[in-house]
């Protein structure tokens, strides 16, 4: 499949005037995603039936979308598959997929993609940052920690932090600053290990 490739690839998933970060799941052949019950990307993909998947390079825009809404100015209307579908501006790549929903539970459900169109909208090379890295778990695990406040994520938070101070230029120092402001924190002092 083109732009997906395998295992869980991390993109910005867009809906209707809706951003948020995911986990599109690429296995033998299959692309899935886990939605939560109640969100606007699950309550979007119900009503709709289609789901966007962006490339995007800025860890800003990953902690932005993971607890802020976008304004709507931020997204491009695109006819795919007899659909409007939305994606962001500025994505360097999008693939635009049908989406089914497999199985529904109280909390989640389980949505199977259909690729429909991908686009590569800008080629560029980024290197490997495990600044950037760290600041997509730091997000994954935050957008968990304010809904469990369990220990154990506040300590992967503070050890993805650890990296980004190391290893993230200043577009991640400011994703982490942004992070630490939705989590309520004022930045963690850590020691190298």
């Amino acid at each position: 499949m083109g732009l997906i490739g395998g295992g869980i690839n991390e993109v910005i998933a867009t809906t209707f005037f809706n951003a948020a970060p995911m986990g599109i799941h690429y296995r033998e052949g299959k692309a899935s995603v886990v939605l939560f019950s109640g969100s606007h990307t699950a309550q979007n993909v119900e009503r709709d039936g289609c789901l966007v998947a962006n490339f995007v390079h800025d860890p800003l825009l990953y902690v932005k979308t993971a607890f802020e809404d976008l304004p709507d100015n931020f997204f491009i209307k695109e006819p795919v598959a007899g659909k409007i579908m939305f994606r962001l501006t500025g994505a360097d790549a999008w693939a635009a997929f049908s989406a089914t929903i497999i199985n529904k539970t109280h909390g989640s459900m389980l949505v199977s993609l259909k690729l429909e169109k991908e686009i590569i909208e800008e080629i560029s090379v980024h290197p490997l940052n495990r600044g950037f890295n760290s600041i997509i778990d730091a997000t994954v695990h935050a957008t968990r920690f304010l809904i469990t406040k369990d220990p154990q994520l506040r300590n992967l938070i503070d050890y993805h932090e650890s990296i980004v101070r190391r290893c993230g230029g200043k577009r991640e120092l400011e994703a982490l600053e942004l992070l630490n402001q939705h989590i309520g924190t004022n930045g963690i002092e850590t020691k190298d290990p």
